[in-house]
């Protein structure tokens, strides 16, 4: 494949999309363990919730027709037949009587509402006086009306929420079918790189992406394992790669994807298996020479080694394969609007992505600050919320002009 034959990041995902087989391995979790997973399946309710008309307050339950007309000078009497306590099913009620009905009882059969316990009087053991007339309905739940028996509650592929998990509660699913979360290899490159407790000396740095890019697939949803520092030696990468293919569904390689006459990642990944390297080079700015790859339904990315590029590329790229699966951290799914406080140079036909803070202004306006530096310089991430999208068909921003911030 040609070198820098650059591809739009739509494209990029396209073109991995389209060689990548559907995620169909699942596994059974209890419920408490399913925040946050991918459900594998459709889930069905099998019993009504709530399972019998009842009550959203406390009161009486009566036919509404009853109380139609009632003052607090002419109320309406109704006959009290009985008090339904928690758990106990109510029996019926004529018309003109009533049920004691504290707070979620059962509902008397044929009461069509419920009347607030502050807008009765109790005339004696027996009547009470029904001040406020209601509708039939109020303070009343039916059965099935939060969820019908039979009715599908989620759909294969949702992400699991909390309020998800308390419905699940409700229709009685103790274990939940979720899929498998993407296992990452992580190798970083470069015979320069040092392990962070080495010191560091003239020609050798420490190694910051197997550490930006583990945080960033924990995040994700993914299960990370690093393999370490390898050297820019093809056949020593290629060891390393073919066990890394072998343990995980997905490898990320920073270092070693420009043209330089010592980066051999394209060559070695062109080894490994069909269809191997499907584009070198994205027209986004940082990380233009990334390369994405598929090697027998696994994913490859070789990413660049500064630590911007590669950060940004795999939020771009590697997060939404990862994130299919889960399980997936909950991530804001829009992203902010904010006025850019500067002027932006970019070039047209390529996207960048531009570090910022946020604050808010006196008047309530969100602005985004730049903040500027090298794609070397990983302080610039610390000090950064998010990054600011300029899309590939603008030349640059200009100062007070709005554009999407997505926030770490």
């Amino acid at each position: 494949m040609e070198l820098f034959n650059v591809l739009t990041v739509q494209q990029a995902r396209e073109t991995l999309t389209a060689h990548l087989p559907a995620r169909a391995k699942e596994e059974i979790v209890p419920l408490l363990e399913g925040l946050n997973r991918i459900l594998a399946r459709d889930i069905t309710a099998r019993d009504d919730v709530p399972g019998f008309d009842r009550s959203t307050m406390d009161g009486y339950a009566l036919r509404a027709r009853d109380t139609f007309g009632a003052t607090e000078s002419l109320p309406a009497y109704v006959d009290v037949t009985g008090e339904v306590m928690m758990g106990q099913e109510a029996a019926a009620g004529g018309s003109g009587t009533s049920l004691g009905y504290p707070h979620r009882r059962h509902a008397a059969p044929g009461a069509d509402a419920v009347v607030m316990v502050e807008y009765t009087e109790e005339l004696d053991q027996h009547t009470i006086g029904v001040t406020k007339p209601v509708a039939p309905g109020d303070h009343l739940v039916r059965r099935g009306e939060d969820v019908a028996a039979g009715s599908v509650v989620l759909t294969a592929g949702h992400c699991l929420r909390p309020q998800d998990l308390g419905l699940l509660a409700a229709v009685g699913i103790t274990r939940v079918p979720v899929l498998e979360p993407l296992k990452v290899g992580i190798l970083s490159t470069g015979n320069e790189l040092i392990e962070p407790e080495h010191p560091a000396t003239p020609g050798k740095v420490r190694d910051i992406n197997s550490y930006t890019l583990y945080g960033q697939v924990l995040e994700a949803g993914g299960l990370p394992t690093l393999y370490g520092i390898i050297e820019d030696h093809f056949e020593t990468l290629r060891s390393a790669m073919v066990k890394a293919l072998a343990e995980n569904d997905m490898v990320l390689i920073s270092g070693g994807s420009s043209v330089g006459a010592r980066d051999v990642t394209a060559n070695v990944i062109e080894t490994l298996g069909s269809p191997g390297v499907l584009f070198h080079g994205i027209a986004i700015k940082p990380g233009k020479p990334s390369i994405g790859a598929v090697v027998e339904g696994k994913t490859v990315f070789g990413l660049p080694g500064h630590p911007v590029s590669a950060m940004v590329v795999f939020d771009l790229l590697a997060r939404p394969i990862i994130e299919s699966a889960g399980p997936a951290q909950p991530r804001r799914a829009f992203p902010l609007r904010a006025a850019i406080t500067r002027n932006i140079h970019s070039a047209t036909g390529r996207e960048d992505f531009l570090r910022v803070t946020l604050r808010r202004q006196e008047d309530g306006t969100v602005v985004a600050d730049p903040v500027l530096g090298k794609s070397g310089l990983i302080s610039t991430m610390v000090k950064a919320d998010g990054v600011a999208h300029i899309p590939l068909t603008k030349e640059g921003v200009e100062a007070g002009e709005l554009v999407d911030v997505w926030l770490f």
